[in-house]
C-alpha cells in the first residue's frame, strides 16, 4: 500500500509536529505548545532554527538570555497553565544544554511537563571531537547529554531522521500523562537536524490531547471510604495534584459535606480560598499553628495529590497519632504508597467524588471541626500581627509580605517565588483566593527561578497581575529574563528584599549550632563588601525601578506601579535575622556529633532529642 509522504529534515519534521498538536482549553482547540524558548549555538543553528523560522507564525520562537532562565520559564508556563500547555526549549551542544540539567531536576521534581530539544555531537562522528563536545576516554556513545537522563521521564538521542516518529510520539504521551507527567529531552545530533526523510503525512495529523482522569480501583475505593467513616479526627492534605486536576470545587464541596479539615502543601496552596473556613493553610516545616496542632492528632489523613516531602510532615516528626492511617490519594503509585500509605489511585476530582458519594451522609464529630476553626482564627490574629505595617528601617519579610498584600494582593494576582526564606514565611502568610493564585517551586528549591518564573506566568496568564517576590541572593544567580520580559512585552513586577546575603540559610546555621560564617555578606572572606545597586542593575536592562526605604514607601510604589506596562523592580532593604516565629515545625537538619563548639554540642543535644519523634519507615 503507498503512503503518502513529505520530504521534510529532521528538525523540520519536529517543528511541524509540535504545530500540529492541540488541547482543549474552556471549549476552545488551542495549541499545546505556547511556543519554543530558543538561544542559537553552532549544535541548533543551521538545522532546527531554520525548522522553526519555516513555523514562526504557528509557533512562536521567544529569544532568551539564559538557559537555565528559559528553561525555568517555560517550567513556570507549564505550572501556570496547571499541565494543560507547556513549551519547548532549544539549544546547542555543550555549556548551553548542561545550563538545562537544572531545569530539567526541577521539572522531574515538581512533576512538571517541559520539551527539552538541545543539540548533540556529530552521529557521523566525521569531525569528532566537534566544538563543545565531551569525550569520554572509554565510551565513545557518550556526550554530555547524558547528563539529562536521570532527570528526564523520557530521554532519546536521535541519531538517524526516522528516529523522531516513534520519539516525538512517546515524548507527547509522556508530557500529557498524569501519572508520568515531566521533563522530556530528545538530544538531536546537530548532523541529522539537517538531514531529509520522506515522512508519513499521517504523522502530521492534528491531534487533540485532553487530560486522562483515572478511575480509583473499587477495592481501593471501598478501604479508603472504611477508612474515613471510622475517623474521627481526619485531615485533608491538599497537594498540587488537586490544582493539576482542576478539583478545587471539588475539595471545597468534599471539605462541607464531610466538615474535614484541609491543609495545604506549598505545592497545593491556593488549592481552597485561603477565606474558606475549612482552610487552615500551610502545614509542617513551614505550617501554620492551625495546621499543624491539627496534624499532630490526626487519625487519618487524606492525602490528595501530594507526594508528602519532608517539609509536609515535619521530617516524619509532625504526626503523633499512634493509630495514624494515610490514604494516598495520587495519580502515581510511587507517591500513593509512600510510608505505608493506602493507596487509592486516582485522578484527584474523580476520587474525591466516588469517596464523598460512598461515605453518604458521613460528617466529622463537630467538635473537631470547630476546633479548627477556633484554631484559625487564633493563627490569623498572629499573622496579622507579623505582617502590620512598621516604620522600622529594616522590616521583616512578613512585614514586606503584609505590604504586598495591601497593596496588589486582589483576585487578579499571581504571587511566584522560590527559594530562601520566603517561601516559608509566604506559605503560612500569603493569602490566595484564586487557584494557581500562589506559584512557588519548592519541590526542588532552586535559587533563580523567581525571575524566569514570573515571566512564564505571565505568558500563561497574560490577564494576571504576576508579583515576584525574590531575595538578593536569589536574584545575583539569575535575573537576565528580566530583559526578555521587556523584549516581549510580558510585564510583571519584581519585588527585591535585600538583606545582604542569604539570610534563610544564616538563620539555619545559627539553628544548628554553627557559627555565621559564609552566608551574610558581611560574615565571608572579603577584602571590601559589595555595594550592589539593584535598582540601577535592573534599569539597565529597562526596567521601571524604585528603591524604597520603608513599608508604607512599598505600598505606594506598589501603588503607583500598578499600571506600567514595562516590568517593574521594587527594592527594599530588610533584616536577614527576623522570621515569624508563630507555626512551623521541627525540620531534620543533621547537627554534627563532633564539634569543639558549645553551640554545636547544644544543638546536636536538641536535635538527637527531636529525631525521637519521627516515624521512620
Amino acid at each position: 500500500m503507498s503512503q503518502k509522504t513529505v520530504r521534510l529534515t529532521m528538525a523540520q519534521a519536529v517543528a511541524r509536529f509540535l504545530t500540529r498538536q492541540m488541547t482543549i482549553i474552556d471549549g476552545e482547540r488551542v495549541p499545546i505548545f505556547g511556543g519554543v524558548f530558543a538561544i542559537f549555538g553552532h549544535g541548533n543553528v543551521a538545522g532546527v532554527g531554520e525548522a522553526l523560522y519555516g513555523v514562526r507564525e504557528t509557533l512562536p520562537t521567544y529569544r532568551a538570555q539564559n538557559e537555565q532562565g528559559m528553561a525555568n520559564a517555560a517550567i513556570a508556563f507549564a505550572k501556570a497553565s496547571f499541565r494543560r500547555r507547556f513549551m519547548a526549549c532549544t539549544t546547542s551542544i555543550g555549556p548551553g544544554a548542561l545550563n538545562m540539567v537544572t531545569s530539567a531536576a526541577l521539572a522531574h521534581v515538581n512533576r512538571l511537563p517541559v520539551l527539552l530539544l538541545p543539540g548533540d555531537v556529530f552521529a557521523n562522528r566525521r569531525p569528532d571531537p566537534v566544538l563543545q563536545q565531551v569525550e569520554s576516554f572509554g565510551d565513545g556513545t557518550i556526550s554530555a547529554n547524558d547528563c539529562f537522563k536521570p532527570v528526564s521521564r523520557y530521554f532519546d538521542r536521535i541519531t538517524r531522521p526516522e528516529q523522531i516518529i516513534p520519539a516525538l510520539r512517546r515524548a507527547m504521551q509522556v508530557l500529557t500523562d498524569p501519572a508520568d507527567c515531566g521533563p522530556v529531552t530528545l538530544s538531536l545530533c546537530q548532523d541529522v537536524q539537517a538531514e531529509a526523510y520522506d515522512y508519513p503525512e499521517s504523522f502530521f495529523d492534528e491531534k487533540v490531547w485532553v487530560p486522562r482522569r483515572i478511575e480509583p480501583d473499587l477495592d481501593e475505593l471501598a478501604s479508603a471510604i472504611e477508612a474515613l467513616r471510622s475517623a474521627k479526627k481526619p485531615i485533608i492534605i491538599a497537594g498540587g495534584g488537586v490544582l493539576y486536576s482542576e478539583a478545587s470545587a471539588e475539595l471545597a464541596a468534599f471539605a462541607e459535606k464531610h466538615g474535614i479539615p484541609v491543609v495545604e502543601t506549598q505545592a497545593g496552596k491556593s488549592a481552597l480560598p485561603h477565606s474558606h473556613p475549612l482552610n487552615m493553610g500551610s502545614v509542617g516545616v513551614t505550617g501554620t499553628s492551625a495546621s499543624n496542632a491539627l496534624a499532630e492528632e490526626a487519625d487519618v489523613v487524606l492525602a490528595v495529590g501530594s507526594r508528602l516531602q519532608d517539609f509536609t510532615t515535619g521530617s516524619w516528626a509532625l504526626f503523633k497519632n499512634e493509630a495514624l492511617k494515610i490514604i494516598g490519594l495520587n495519580v502515581q503509585a510511587f507517591d500513593a504508597g509512600k510510608h505505608e500509605g493506602q493507596p487509592l489511585i486516582s485522578d484527584a476530582r474523580a476520587g474525591l467524588n466516588r469517596i464523598s458519594g460512598g461515605l453518604g451522609s458521613y460528617k466529622a464529630d463537630s467538635a473537631w471541626t470547630e476546633r479548627a476553626k477556633a484554631g484559625k482564627a487564633e493563627w490569623l490574629a498572629a499573622a496579622e500581627r507579623a505582617t502590620a505595617t512598621t516604620n522600622a528601617a529594616l522590616p521583616s519579610d512578613a512585614q514586606v509580605i503584609g505590604a504586598v498584600q495591601r497593596a496588589r494582593g486582589g483576585r487578579k494576582t499571581t504571587l511566584v517565588c522560590a527559594a530562601g526564606g520566603l517561601p516559608g514565611e509566604l506559605h503560612k502568610l500569603w493569602q490566595a483566593e484564586e487557584p494557581g493564585g500562589y506559584h512557588m517551586e519548592y519541590g526542588f528549591s532552586t535559587m533563580g527561578y523567581e525571575v524566569a518564573g514570573g515571566l512564564g506566568v505571565k505568558l500563561a496568564k497574560p490577564d494576571s497581575d504576576v508579583i515576584v517576590m525574590v531575595g538578593d541572593g536569589s536574584y545575583m544567580m539569575l535575573n537576565s529574563e528580566i530583559a526578555s520580559s521587556i523584549m516581549l512585552g510580558a510585564k510583571f513586577t519584581v519585588v527585591l528584599l535585600d538583606n545582604a546575603g542569604y539570610g534563610c540559610i544564616n538563620r539555619l546555621q545559627m539553628g544548628t549550632g554553627g557559627a555565621n560564617f559564609n552566608n551574610l555578606l558581611k560574615d565571608t572572606h572579603h577584602v571590601e563588601l559589595p555595594q550592589i545597586d539593584f535598582a540601577a542593575h535592573a534599569a539597565a536592562m529597562g526596567a521601571v525601578t524604585r528603591k524604597v526605604g520603608s513599608i508604607p514607601e512599598l505600598e505606594a510604589a506598589l501603588a503607583e506601579t500598578a499600571d506600567e506596562v514595562r516590568t517593574t523592580v521594587i527594592v527594599i532593604d530588610t533584616d536577614p535575622l527576623i522570621t515569624t516565629e508563630a507555626g512551623g515545625h521541627w525540620w531534620d537538619v543533621a547537627v554534627p556529633e563532633v564539634s569543639d563548639r558549645d553551640q554545636v554540642k547544644a544543638a546536636r543535644e536538641g536535635y538527637e532529642k527531636a529525631l525521637q519523634a519521627q516515624r521512620f519507615g
